[in-house]
């Protein structure tokens, strides 16, 4: 499976994380409206409830069952990575409608609440009930599986039902207490529909028009912009000058969309570093036809895999090397099954 990259980059083979491919979820009637598709996530208590679906593990209750865990402040934090939502089957970068509203199910019933990566950095927990657990959903690559919309006949844009962002605003109906934090980690320039959720109607009927929409209602909505790069750039194989512009210059995109937004977190593509490994958090670009300098300077660094992450209260704890854990097979369950087995989960 290939990912191939605009502006005459050659073909790069999905090797690493983040290298997602191209595949679209399908469009369909229905979603929630742009406008008020929020108001669900305001003002509720947890409580227990919910059908019984499944995973890989086997059958599990909806309802979350956990009863108020001890405190655990120097517990880790689970940061869960995904890519493409969509498809018939899970792969290494492709997770299903089914298996993505598994997960979701899975973490509530185990007691976990969604925070962004710049709440985690603040040390706000303040989404997150006594005796429960923060997690943190970080979406890669910006693909219009993650957030599509469906015109109506009367040009009216609803959210698609199927994808990432439609599947959550539903989960939140039914789920007290979860709201939307996440932390979208986006591309703005680049092939295969990945940009910004979608350039062309071919990938998923999504238009031009409606990219800046998306990312706007995305921080209108309680959810982080995260920076990625403008087409998910090898960090590690080019000078220093290409790097900065790959980030200053999505950077900039993204102020287009929401201007003045404060991004605080970069995610590596591919999990590599550039070879002067601090321009991944601080640099500057110079526009070489104004000659106008742009100065980018993150507080967070996520990597690409190594499990759940520290506590910010540990004194380990290292922002620029935040670890994930990727929803790849049954990772996610195993891993959240080792922090109970080991009480090592973060607990407020």
């Amino acid at each position: 499976m290939t990912f191939r990259w605009v502006a005459g980059v050659a073909c790069a083979a999905a090797i690493a994380a983040c290298g997602s491919n191209g595949g679209q979820n399908g469009s369909g009637a229905g979603g929630s409206t742009a406008a008020a598709s929020s108001a669900a996530s305001n003002g509720k208590a947890d409580t227990a409830g919910g059908a019984v679906t499944s995973v890989a593990g086997g059958a599990i209750a909806a309802g979350d069952t956990t009863h108020g865990l001890p405190a655990n402040h120097m517990g880790r934090i689970p940061v869960l990575e995904y890519h493409v939502i969509a498809g018939s089957q899970n792969a290494l970068y492709t997770r299903t409608v089914a298996s993505f509203k598994a997960d979701l199910e899975d973490v509530y019933r185990r007691g976990y609440r969604p925070i962004t990566v710049a709440q985690m950095l603040d040390k706000d927990f303040s989404d997150v009930p006594a005796g429960k657990s923060p997690v943190i959903f970080v979406f890669d690559d910006a693909s219009p599986s993650q957030f599509s919309y469906v015109q109506g006949a009367n040009g009216q844009l609803t959210i698609d039902p199927n994808s990432g962002v439609g599947i959550w605003e539903d989960f939140i109906k039914t789920h007290p207490g979860w709201k939307n934090r996440a932390t979208f980690c986006m591309l703005n320039g680049a092939s295969d529909g990945h940009n910004f959720f979608g350039d062309n109607p071919k990938y998923g009927g999504q238009q031009k028009a409606w990219r800046f929409q998306k990312v706007k209602w995305l921080a209108d909505n309680g959810f982080e912009l995260c920076d990625h790069t403008i087409w998910h750039m090898k960090l590690s194989q080019y000078p220093d000058d290409q790097v900065q512009h790959q980030i200053a210059g999505n950077m900039m995109a993204i102020d287009s969309a929401v201007p003045g937004y404060k991004i605080r977190t970069l995610a590596l593509p591919y999990g590599l570093w550039p070879k002067n490994k601090q321009l991944a958090w601080q640099g500057t670009w110079t526009d070489p036809k104004t000659g106008t300098a742009h100065p980018y300077h993150f507080e967070a660094v996520l990597e690409v895999a190594g499990g759940p992450t520290r506590s910010p209260f540990d004194p380990q704890f290292d922002p620029h090397h935040i670890t994930r854990i990727q929803a790849v097979g049954n990772d996610i369950a195993k891993t959240l099954d080792q922090l109970d087995k080991t009480k090592n989960r973060f607990v407020k």
